[in-house]
């Protein structure tokens, strides 16, 4: 066993941090005299560099070589690899379980992660002269005998140990769900239609209803799972290595069924006719391996079972990585030799026949925790945010109102937009995009033109809102999106958001939703407006939100019946729609969506005339009909506009019911200025 590897002196960001005294203090060495850099590897949430080493004193002389892991310089991919839990998971692999396995991995001289803001430092044994197999051609017989060998001594030191498996950074939810799946397939059988075989096809359709129960069930044994442990993760030794073989990228770590890594390193690993060959015999060997460091209680045929459940492990790699990566030729050619050998090695397997076989209950819906309603620790990145909003709607559909305060430290900004809305009335505006921010760890902020407060009176349940402030109206609310002023007029607020429905947490990004019931007073001038009882919505997001790099319709309603909607569709460029929401009938369970699909028709002045809306489950179709406007034009640090014609509406379905709610559009404005 290895020892544990040291923090390090300090976390290295990008490659300008890195320096002689940093490398002397962490491989506790000589002074260095000089060091070279070179970037290896094609990663894209994460980068890494071969170090060449030249020590002032070989007396006191460390490696010649090793290799620094860092997180992505892109902002985008950062955040994404931040926001999925990656680069936490790598470190705490190196630091807290390396140690105790050993193996078939390279040693680590530090491991750092700053968890206020997501970079992360690896210092790394350099294995070289060693390979890095190759998923496109698949690897030798040999190869794949020495892999699963290997796999064998990563996880007999661990299967079913209980302290892992109450572990919580091991037992992240999945961002992958059933829904997510649903709205990929079709784009992706689209776009590699000429590429994919029938029956492969065929197997992809099938799936999909049970991709929300294959990814629940869990059975024995259970075991760190790598989650990537295929050919280009394998790195082959060559006479000088350090060992025969040293398995990377530990990214993707977790807990769960132990087999899922064997069947899908033997599935997408090698040509099909030399798995189908060799697979059992493979698979026993692994298995042999296993009991011969002391694993009991598992037959071979039980093992077998599970091995051949995990086989549709692959499949869902290939549909969703494929869609939601930066697509590149060498990708494609990837993804469609792992569907071809994946859905091949699920129909030689008969796979399908143990996709039913569980009892285990639906899932239920993510929901946020009271500890969320707080404020979070920011993120480095430039559109890093955290932001609260607050809507409401008269039943009737004659007033509204909503509020967004969004903080962005590192611009040293708050966004305040404050909007009363009356059908066939002007809309008044109070917005600043240049407000301080408030003070650490409150939500009251104040100018020469507002002074606004927003507490949580009690957590998940109640949110009470306060404004004062010399507002806007605007006669023609399109003028905000060309940047015009409007009259002056007071605005003044007070209401109280209370909980009336189950809280969403998405899966995919730190945000929820709460559905809430909206009462209190609002004062334009002299005029006084009351809401009592009205449907409204309150969400809490945080983390990086670049307006400008997607389009949006985001919505929540309440119909007659008591019913709760809430839906949201992405437009991501070079990806298809993806969609996300609920939908919850009075006194009933939350449904979550699986497929939203959006239209609207923008008008000359860039307002909605109409839109339309169809959620599945369960088939609601909706029209919506806009009844006033807070828009607002947003103008990115670096010149990019994008008009966001938020809007008060009522929502008719198909069914006969109908409703109130507020929908917003974020669509950017190519070349605009």
């Amino acid at each position: 066993m290895s020892t544990a590897p040291r923090r390090g002196p300090r976390i290295i960001r990008t490659l300008e941090d890195l320096d002689g005294a940093w490398l002397q203090a962490t491989l506790q060495t000589g002074p260095i005299a000089s060091f070279a850099v070179a970037e290896i590897g094609t990663g894209q949430m994460s980068e890494s560099h071969r170090l060449s080493l030249a020590y002032a004193d070989p007396e006191r002389a460390g490696p010649p070589t090793a290799v620094l892991k860092l997180a992505s310089a892109d902002p985008s991919s950062r955040a994404t690899g931040v926001g999925l839990g990656i680069y936490a998971r790598e470190v705490r692999f190196y630091r807290e379980l390396a140690p105790h396995i050993g193996g078939p991995l390279a040693a680590c001289y530090v491991a750092g992660h700053d968890e206020a803001e997501g970079w992360f430092t690896l210092l790394l044994e350099d294995v070289a002269p060693a390979s890095a197999g190759d998923q496109i051609a698949g690897c030798s017989l040999q190869q794949a005998r020495l892999a699963m060998r290997e796999l064998a001594r990563l996880h007999a030191p661990v299967l079913e140990d209980s302290e892992l498996a109450a572990s919580g950074w091991l037992n992240r939810p999945s961002p992958i769900s059933q829904a997510l799946v649903s709205q990929l397939l079709p784009a992706f059988l689209e776009r590699y239609q000429e590429r994919i075989a029938p029956q492969h096809r065929a197997l992809c359709e099938r799936f999909v209803p049970f991709v929300e129960c294959w990814l629940r069930v869990r059975h024995p044994p259970l075991g760190l799972v790598h989650g990537d442990y295929r050919v280009d993760n394998l790195l082959f030794g060559h006479p000088g290595s350090p060992r025969p073989l040293t398995v990377v990228d530990w990214q993707t770590v977790g807990w769960g069924a132990a087999m899922a890594d064997a069947a899908y390193f033997l599935g997408g690993g090698l040509q099909i006719e030399l798995r189908r060959a060799r697979e059992r015999e493979l698979f026993e060997e692994y298995h042999d391996a296993l009991c011969a460091q002391g694993v009991r209680g598992f037959a071979a045929e039980h093992c077998w079972r599970e091995y051949r459940r995990q086989a549709f492990g692959g499949v869902l790699m290939a549909i969703v990585a494929s869609m939601l990566v930066q697509r590149t030729e060498r990708g494609d050619e990837m993804f469609m030799a792992m569907l071809a050998r994946h859905s091949q090695q699920a129909l030689d397997l008969d796979s399908e026949a143990l996709l039913d076989d569980t009892d285990a209950p639906r899932a239920p819906a993510p929901r946020p925790v009271a500890d969320d309603e707080h404020g979070h620790a920011p993120g480095s990145e430039q559109l890093w945010s955290e932001s609260w909003y607050f809507d409401a709607i008269a039943p009737d559909g004659n007033l509204g109102a909503y509020v967004r305060i969004g903080l962005y430290p590192n611009l040293d900004a708050c966004w305040y937009t404050a909007f009363v809305c009356r059908a066939g009335r002007p809309t008044i505006a109070a917005i600043d995009f240049s407000a301080p921010l408030p003070p650490a760890g409150g939500l009251e902020l104040s100018t020469a033109e507002l002074h606004a407060e927003h507490r949580c009176a009690e957590p998940l349940e109640r949110f009470d809102v306060a404004l004062q402030a010399s507002a806007q109206a605007y006669g023609d609310p399109a003028a905000l999106l060309r940047g015009e002023p409007g009259s002056p007029v007071r605005l003044a607020l007070e209401l109280a958001w209370e909980t009336a429905g189950i809280p969403y947490a998405y899966r995919l990004t730190t945000r929820y939703e709460v559905p809430c019931v909206v009462a209190g007073e609002i004062r334009l001038g002299d005029e006084v407006l009351e809401l009592a009882g009205a449907p409204g919505q309150r969400d809490h997001s945080w983390g990086v939100r670049d307006w400008w790099a997607m389009d949006w319709m985001w919505s929540a309603a309440h119909l007659d019946d008591g019913t709760r909607l809430h839906a949201v569709q992405l437009r991501l460029p070079n990806a298809p729609p993806l969609g996300v929401g609920y939908v919850q009938a009075a006194n009933h369970a939350l449904i979550e969506l699986e497929r939203v699909g959006a239209s609207e028709r923008v008008a000359a002045d860039g307002l909605i005339s109409n839109a339309q809306m169809t959620l599945d489950p369960p088939g609601l179709q909706l029209d919506i009909e806009p009844l006033a406007f807070g828009p607002l034009r947003l103008l990115s640090p670096d010149g990019r506009v994008s008009h966001f014609p938020r809007a008060m509406c009522r929502v008719r379905c198909r069914d006969g019911r109908s409703g109130v709610g507020w929908v917003e559009w974020n669509l950017n404005q190519t070349g605009a200025a």
